[in-house]
């Protein structure tokens, strides 16, 4: 069995079975989010440290697309070392004091098990169309944001079908109300994905760029941690444009920083991403991530973050990025 997949389920029957340590235990607890369309319980994990002052929120997903099996497995791998760290790491004490975390672990799990018992390389969700002649919406293509502009087919046979209308899948439909309900706390919304080394922003049906774009920039510093190269940009600018994008979709209802992070690598294994390559990707990943989440900690909370400096970066690694919109 591939190691994602391990990673998945220990860590979701670590936290059905309440086996994390008791202090652990405290610091995450597990939600109900939605159904899948195969009737298959979304659950979320929340890492939040016990306090009484009401906490903004970060949100992180993984695997809406169903191939990208590094993706899922990142996510696990970023709650592992939050609950491994938070105790001595003061950039993360520094930021659980001000900030919950929200992390969906697969948001496509109707797709994600198909991919791994009957397809490797299913993208889509499993939903039926067209009295069951074809399956499957492109969820990444189905949330309330120009839905069916750009980048899309509105035939149900295509890897990007867009669905039969904005947000009708139940995945998306139950991500996107929980957020909606909670949009004026959410700070940060990340979603991850495979392959092709880049974190996009938004937009991606149009070229304009986003009124916050210098933030969105300032707020990646990508860490040279085993010599990866990500390209940072609006998505329409350098990738491809699309429409109904969660990403494009969160920045639309009022959520200052979104991004799609796009893991390793750039085509050499694409989705079948070898199972040497999780941790270092996972690490990579991680380093990002933390960067991202204390910049909008600094932000929003100046007076108890640690500040970030060119002389103190995180983890002592120097910044790495590429910024193209030239």
């Amino acid at each position: 069995m591939h190691l994602a997949i391990v990673l998945l389920w220990t860590l979701f029957i670590l936290v059905e079975h309440d086996l994390f340590p008791h202090s652990n235990s405290e610091l995450v607890t597990q939600h109900y989010l939605g159904m899948t369309y195969e009737n298959r319980p979304m659950y979320y994990l929340k890492i939040s440290q016990p306090s009484n002052k009401a906490k903004k929120i970060i949100w992180m997903d993984c695997g809406i697309h169903a191939r990208e099996w590094i993706s899922p497995a990142f996510c696990q791998w970023f709650v592992k070392e939050i609950l491994q760290n938070y105790k001595t790491d003061p950039k993360i004490k520094s930021f659980l004091q001000n900030l919950d975390i929200y992390i969906l672990p697969v948001l496509n799990i109707d797709g994600y098990i198909y991919s791994w018992t009957t397809e490797r390389l299913w993208r889509k969700s499993r939903s039926a169309h067209i009295n069951g002649t074809c399956f499957g919406t492109d969820l990444n293509r189905n949330f309330n944001g120009s839905w069916g502009s750009i980048g899309v087919s509105h035939n149900c046979s295509s890897l990007i079908f867009c669905g039969t209308g904005p947000e009708s899948e139940p995945e998306t439909k139950a991500v996107a109300r929980f957020i909606e309900k909670r949009k004026s706390d959410v700070l940060c919304f990340l979603t991850i994905h495979s392959y092709g080394q880049y974190i996009l922003t938004p937009y991606g049906y149009k070229t304009d760029l986003a009124s916050n774009h210098q933030d969105l920039k300032a707020a990646v510093a990508l860490k040279e941690k085993h010599g990866t190269n990500f390209t940072v940009g609006p998505t329409s600018l350098i990738l491809y444009k699309n429409s109904g994008s969660s990403r494009d979709w969160a920045h639309m209802i009022g959520i200052p920083f979104s991004y799609t992070f796009e893991l390793r690598d750039k085509g050499a294994y694409g989705f079948i991403l070898p199972p040497d390559q999780i941790q270092p990707t996972c690490e990579e990943t991680t380093a990002a991530v933390m960067t991202i989440i204390e910049y909008v900690n600094q932000k929003h909370f100046p007076n108890s973050a640690v500040a970030v400096t060119s002389g103190s970066l995180w983890l002592g690694l120097s910044v790495l990025f590429t910024w193209t919109l030239s």
